[in-house]
């Protein structure tokens, strides 16, 4: 049995929320026995609730490239793909979600909400009076990416207001992505401190990160972050 995942808990301070209808809990929820279906069915009332405009779809094409996803919904005995779309299939069946397809082609083939707008964006894709394509952000459905607040609550410690202002000045010099991924190696080495965060962010700015010879060893990568000038950092 697979160790379950831990999570720091929801941070402090106001937080972007997915509101649900009451029905899903008295009528939706009680019915739904298939854990992937359960799981395509929150995260297509999350990403659609992302979406803007009146008519809104999710793209097969889309849900097949989310990485995270396709790790929620993974089944044993199935490829990532087969379990994503067996959920597809169950909420379908169920009548949660509608399809909207084009035989044999897949960056054709579209999920709605069954809802009133849902049932009209569906008819008007059938129709050919409306393309998705137009109103549908690319990368829309990628996950959110945190603060550098929140980042740092989940894997750091409680915000002061000194760190408050070193993270602020750290947000316009380093870029977001740089510092998502210092923080997961902090993780990963079990050093949460934003000195150890910091130091792996300097590197970076003054020797390259994606010029390193170790980026392609993740053994390497691994040991340079806990040796030399990192060794300071690490207890024994």
């Amino acid at each position: 049995m697979k160790a379950p995942r831990g999570f720091a808990g929801f941070p402090a301070g106001k937080v972007a929320s997915t509101p649900l209808p009451n029905l899903f809990f008295s009528e939706l929820l009680p019915a739904i026995d298939h854990l992937g279906e359960l799981k395509v069915t929150l995260y297509a009332f999350w990403a659609l609730g992302r979406q803007r405009g009146v008519r809104r779809c999710l793209r097969l094409t889309d849900l097949r490239a989310d990485a995270r996803l396709l790790a929620a919904v993974e089944a044993p005995g199935l490829t990532p793909l087969q379990a994503l779309d067996e959920a597809l299939e169950r909420a379908v069946a169920r009548g949660t979600l509608l399809r909207v397809a084009t035989p044999g082609d897949a960056d054709r083939t579209y999920f709605l909400l069954n809802s009133p707008r849902g049932r009209a964006a569906a008819e008007a894709l059938q129709r050919g009076t409306w393309s998705p394509d137009n109103e549908v952000p690319a990368g829309g459905l990628q996950a959110e990416r945190p603060n550098i607040f929140v980042l740092y609550e989940q894997n750091i410690g409680a915000l002061t207001p000194l760190i408050a202002e070193t993270l602020h000045e750290a947000e316009a010099t380093y870029p977001a992505p740089w510092i998502e991924a210092a923080m997961r190696i902090a993780v990963e080495n079990n050093v949460r401190r934003w000195r150890y965060v910091q130091a792996i962010l300097e590197d970076w700015r003054t020797k390259g990160r994606d010029e390193r010879e170790d980026l392609r060893d993740s053994e390497a990568a691994r040991r340079r972050y806990v040796e030399g000038d990192f060794a300071d950092f690490i207890e024994h």
